[in-house]
């Protein structure tokens, strides 16, 4: 959740400023540090920490971070162990500038979560990048006058601002793992569902009103409960309204604001930040991860809706939030992508996109993709994200869990389960208190043994089935109740037998080890709240019983199902706590009681008149990213 709802502080800053390697005495011997209160056009002054390579050859460009997590060690002698992204960067020269955010940290003014942008109607986090730009240029000598912004989550949002009414001088923008809309799909929502678990724990600490500007950053919520067990904790939390009563006591605004607009309304979609990127001028390097449980959505949908030029490039790894700037990228969880795929972006993608743009090194000519093929584990250079030569192919719902690309000839065929809000369906059989970062791989055998979780499966594949692209889901479905959630999982079954062949010999006693035989691989999940199923804006009720259509995109996959595997699919109605729970009642669920959570019979329809199926981003062949 932006940084900070999974991982401990230390963790969160390494993910803020990404490099190993170098440590802080080699930033002080090579760079020199100048801390300035940098005024914006409302007079309000925002801390910026400058480092300037102390053996300088001709002007250098800016490389630029603006970010809510604080930008120290503080003070004119204390140095970062990391000035850039990466430790390549930082060898290479630029003039780095690290931005407190206004109202964060050491800078003055107001925060404002999610700033809504004004179009140059008033101050917000362009107009600020655009006036520390302006005054960098003016006020920092040996620059060549180009800037650069990068950014990862919440900085990767900040980053994705500067695209709006971007400054002239503005010439290369690589927004990581970027926030877009929080109520669809980024961090504090899917589909209107609410992320509990991550959302509370970020709030909880992140949202917390500063008393002035300070240099401390804590991620301390002031509280915990008496054991690590997420799902317990917020089970016996009951209705959201407790969360404020027993533990935030009114103190953290963000988290008011999430109980006060439970639709798309105003307020959220004034934080969309879409509809105002219109033809952003500098050069762009997308960023995201096919794991990313935060913010996978941001960096896809921002990729739609900018116009295709040579200078824009989509990447897309096997990566978890942000795992492409820290460790190896070599695997996630228990599965293995063959090659340390973090230092191949650094080196291959993103060092060459700035020096080109800000230092006019040699044109990388970067394609318009370059992403990460999990299950056969390769690069791919595209000409467009989704392939062009993706086409949809759908896959039905079938009769005793079977999966089929034929439709069902069945008139009758329905498969029925019992939701109960008082058991729900957990994301991950560990005990842990806040969601790790790995789940988005993880074995789902857990979840496949219960009754209220509907299981499909193809046959073992004949030959290998790639995908790239979204996904859709297309329900018809009932439910008892008037409002229920719909969750869909997407797996990769592997082999009984995967990798037996470098397994040590059985002994009488016991048979070889093979941790990944018949692992059930989580590869793409999300949920649809059932209420916002024709409208984010306008909610409506479920009629009891009666058949109905609900329809949604999963995030893009590019992955192929090897021969041998199986593709299933898991259908549920709770994914707790990572999302919360719907009472099955149409109302409010921000204002609900703990006396509104009712058990409901769900139905899903997979017969020839009520078809249930996925549409399939299906290609035949992708050529590889030399």
């Amino acid at each position: 959740m932006r940084l900070g709802a999974v991982l401990t502080l230390a963790g969160t800053l390494a993910l803020a400023s990404p490099m190993a390697g170098q440590g802080a005495e080699w930033t002080r011997t090579h760079y020199l540090k100048r801390e300035a209160m940098v005024p914006m056009r409302d007079g309000a002054k925002l801390y910026t920490a400058i480092y300037t390579p102390r053996e300088a050859a001709g002007p250098l460009p800016f490389l630029m971070n603006r970010t809510p997590y604080g930008n120290g060690p503080y003070g004119p002698e204390a140095y970062p162990e990391h000035p850039g992204p990466s430790e390549a960067l930082a060898r290479d020269g630029f003039i780095f500038v690290r931005q407190d955010v206004r109202g964060r940290m050491m800078s003055e003014g107001e925060f404002i979560e999610d700033t809504p942008h004004l179009d140059g109607l008033g101050v917000d986090e362009a107009t600020d990048a655009y006036d520390t730009i302006q005054w960098l240029l003016a006020n920092v000598p040996g620059n060549n006058a180009r800037v650069g912004v990068w950014g990862i989550s919440y900085p990767g949002y900040y980053a994705a601002s500067t695209l709006v009414g971007s400054h002239p001088a503005l010439k290369a923008v690589s927004p990581q793992a970027p926030m877009v809309d929080l109520f669809e799909g980024d961090d504090d929502h899917h589909n209107g569902a609410l992320f509990l678990s991550q959302g509370f724990w970020f709030y909880a600490s992140f949202g917390r009103a500063r008393t002035g500007p300070g240099p401390v950053l804590s991620w301390d919520p002031g509280f915990l409960p008496a054991h690590a067990d997420g799902y317990r904790f917020f089970l016996e939390l009951g209705a959201l309204p407790h969360a404020d009563e027993r533990y935030l006591h009114g103190t953290v605004r963000s988290w008011l604001d999430e109980m006060e607009h439970g639709t798309k309304d105003a307020y959220w979609q004034s934080r969309d930040l879409r509809p105002h990127i219109k033809a952003p001028a500098p050069a762009v390097l997308l960023v995201g991860g096919w794991f990313d449980a935060e913010d996978l959505f941001g960096p896809l949908a921002l990729h739609r809706i900018l116009t295709p030029r040579e200078d824009r490039t989509l990447v897309m790894g096997p990566w978890s939030h942000g795992g492409w700037s820290h460790g190896t990228g070599h695997r996630l969880g228990d599965v293995d992508f063959g090659s340390d795929t973090s230092a191949y972006f650094q080196a291959n993608l993103e060092r060459p996109f700035f020096l080109h743009h800000l230092k006019g090194a040699e044109n990388p000519a970067l394609p318009a993709a370059a992403v990460f093929e999990t299950g056969r584990n390769r690069w791919h250079a595209l000409p467009a994200w989704p392939p062009p030569s993706a086409k949809p192919v759908p896959l039905y719902l079938g009769k005793g869990g079977a999966l089929a690309f034929e439709a069902p000839r069945d008139p009758e065929g329905a498969d029925r389960f019992t939701s109960d809000p008082a058991h729900p369906v957990p994301y991950t059989p560990r005990t842990e208190l806040r969601v790790g970062g790995d789940f988005m791989t993880g074995d789902q055998r857990f979840a496949a043994t219960r009754p209220d979780v509907l299981t499909y499966r193809t046959a073992p594949l004949e030959r290998d089935l790639t995908l790239a692209g979204p996904i859709q889901v297309r329900l018809q479905v009932s439910t008892t109740g008037t409002d229920a959630d719909w969750v869909v999982k997407v797996i990769d079954v592997y082999p009984d037998d995967f990798g037996a062949a470098g397994l040590p010999p059985a002994t009488d006693w016991e048979p070889p080890v093979n941790l990944l035989g018949g692992y059930q691989q989580l590869l793409r999940g999300d949920v649809m709240r059932g209420k916002f199923r024709s409208s984010f804006e306008n909610p409506s009720p479920f009629v009891p019983g009666r058949p109905t259509a609900v329809g949604f995109t999963l995030n893009d996959v590019c992955h192929t199902f090897l021969k041998g595997h199986r593709l299933m699919v898991q259908i549920q109605s709770s994914w707790f706590p990572l999302v919360d729970r719907n009472p099955q009642v149409f109302e409010d669920i921000y204002k609900a009681k703990d006396e509104d959570f009712h058990a409901a019979e769900h139905t899903v329809y997979r017969n020839s008149s009520l078809p249930s199926c996925l549409m399939l981003p299906v290609v035949e062949a992708l050529p590889d990213l030399k």
